[in-house]
Parts: structure tokens; C-alpha cells; sequence
């Protein structure tokens, strides 16, 4: 896709995956309408790329189902069209199910899951009226292989990446393209600031860059794929292990251990 001129909206869109995100679409030439709940950090990312491209911000939060109509507003009344849409916000409580709060379930259902499915309902008929477009939702492997201690995220991944798959059949041959990037951990505060709630399990994975994802939103929007998942060899573990349910208990524990080996090191350079 080329990205000249056309409109972006990317939620969670003042830090980490969002901002480097917004960064590469705005070196494409594409408009941004940036979403998140802080508008401190939204305007200063805003203010930083307002030298390469048209930038506005909407603070809001994603489950709020009037802002969610509101936003697209904004963005029609600002550029005119809406091309693409990256659902990119997400919320994360660690814990075994019997410790997190039922409130925190319960949002990261919504800003996870909920939010995502409403704002792709409610961005069909602009993208309709541009010709086409893409609306791109991050997802995690945790939702393609269920992590402990994470259960209601990785139901909520999952639940995503399942909406995803079904929509883009509903969608095949309309011009709009929907897709799912699942990574593995990123290096970003999402789990950097949080690492001792982190599974172990999770940094048994390679860890990518927020600009390693970053350019899998936009290769997906001009691509045949479905999903793409970070790193492709992780993408591979996921599937043999919903394939063959019976090994992931039989290898886990190897995994375990050589995550812990990772964050012991994480962790000291961060106190270096």
C-alpha cells in the first residue's frame, strides 16, 4: 500500500509499538490521528512528527464505545478519508486467574478485545468510502499458545486473533484488508517496567524491537497474509504446540528454565 496522503489511526499510539508505528507511517507520508488515554505523551509524539506529516491526537479510553464513534469523526472531519486502522492498545494485570481482580479481567477484556472489535466494526464503512484500505490488530502469541498466569490475555488475544480470521474471510474481494501481528515479548515498557510479574515462560522467546513490529503493521497492509508472528520460529512453537497439545507440558519446563536464565540477565543490566 502506498501510504502518501492517506489517514492513519493507531491506538495506543503515544509509546512503545504504537509510537515507532506512527513514526514509520509518518516517514511514508501518511496522516495520523493518535490515540491513547494520556495526553501528555501524545502530544509530545505528535509535536516530535508534526515536522514530516499532519498529526492529531484524540485521548480517549478504547473501551468507551461513544468515544469510540467520536473518533472517527475526528478523523474524517480532520483528513477527509480514514485508510487504515491499527489496533494496537492493549492492558495486561499478571497473576494467576485466583489473584487478579475481577475489574482488571474485566478491562483487559474490554481495551484488549471489546475495543478492537468495535472500532474495526465502526471503521468498515470509512474505509468503504476510501476504496479500500486496512485495518491491522495486534494480537500476541500468548494468544495462539496460552501462557499461565496470563490467562484472560491470552483469552483475549486469542479471542482477537479468531475475530480476525473470521473477518477477513467475511472481507475477502471488498478492498479492505485485515490482519494480525502476533509477537512474542518486545522490548518495551509493557513488560520491561513489569519484568518480575513476567512469565518465565515469555522470555524463553526471542525479543523483538517496537520497530521490528512496527514494520509488520505496514507489510501487512499491503500484503496477502493473515498474520504474521514475531519471531516467525516462535510462530512455528505456537502451532506445534496447539497441534499437540500433549507436548507443551513435556517441553515447558525447558523453556521455564532458560527464560529464567533471561531475565536474571535482563535484570542485571539493568542494574548496570
Amino acid at each position: 500500500m502506498i501510504f502518501k496522503d492517506k489517514t492513519v489511526i493507531i491506538t495506543g499510539g503515544s509509546e512503545g509499538v504504537g509510537a515507532a508505528a506512527a513514526r514509520k507511517f509518518a516517514d511514508a507520508g501518511a496522516n495520523l490521528l493518535l490515540v491513547a488515554r494520556g495526553k501528555k505523551k501524545l502530544d509530545a509524539i505528535a509535536e516530535d512528527l508534526r515536522d514530516k506529516t499532519q498529526v492529531e491526537i484524540f485521548p480517549m479510553d478504547v473501551s468507551d464505545a461513544t468515544a469510540c464513534s467520536d473518533l472517527f469523526k475526528k478523523a474524517q472531519f480532520e483528513f477527509g478519508r480514514i485508510d487504515v486502522l491499527v489496533n494496537n492498545a492493549g492492558f495486561h494485570e499478571r497473576g494467576a486467574a485466583e489473584t487478579v481482580a475481577a475489574v482488571d479481567m474485566g478491562r483487559m477484556i474490554d481495551v484488549n478485545l471489546k475495543a478492537p472489535i468495535m472500532l474495526s466494526r465502526l471503521a468498515l464503512p470509512y474505509l468503504r468510502d476510501a476504496g479500500g484500505g486496512a485495518i491491522i490488530n495486534i494480537g500476541s502469541l500468548a494468544g495462539r499458545a496460552p501462557v499461565p498466569n496470563s490467562a484472560t490475555y491470552s483469552a483475549s488475544k486469542s479471542g482477537l486473533r479468531a475475530f480476525t480470521y473470521a473477518m477477513y474471510e467475511e472481507l475477502r474481494g471488498s478492498g479492505i484488508k485485515i490482519a494480525i501481528v502476533s509477537p512474542g515479548p518486545i522490548d518495551t515498557g509493557f513488560i520491561m517496567s513489569d519484568i518480575d510479574q513476567v512469565s518465565d515462560l515469555t522470555f524463553s522467546q526471542p525479543i523483538s524491537t517496537a520497530d521490528d513490529v512496527a514494520q509488520a503493521i505496514l507489510d501487512l497492509c499491503g500484503n496477502e497474509q493473515r498474520e504474521r508472528s514475531i519471531p516467525a520460529i516462535s510462530g512455528l512453537l505456537t502451532t506445534l504446540m496447539y497441534l499437540f497439545p500433549w507436548l507443551s507440558p513435556r517441553v515447558r519446563p525447558f523453556f521455564e528454565r532458560k527464560g529464567a536464565r533471561v531475565k536474571r540477565k535482563l535484570k542485571a543490566q539493568a542494574r548496570q
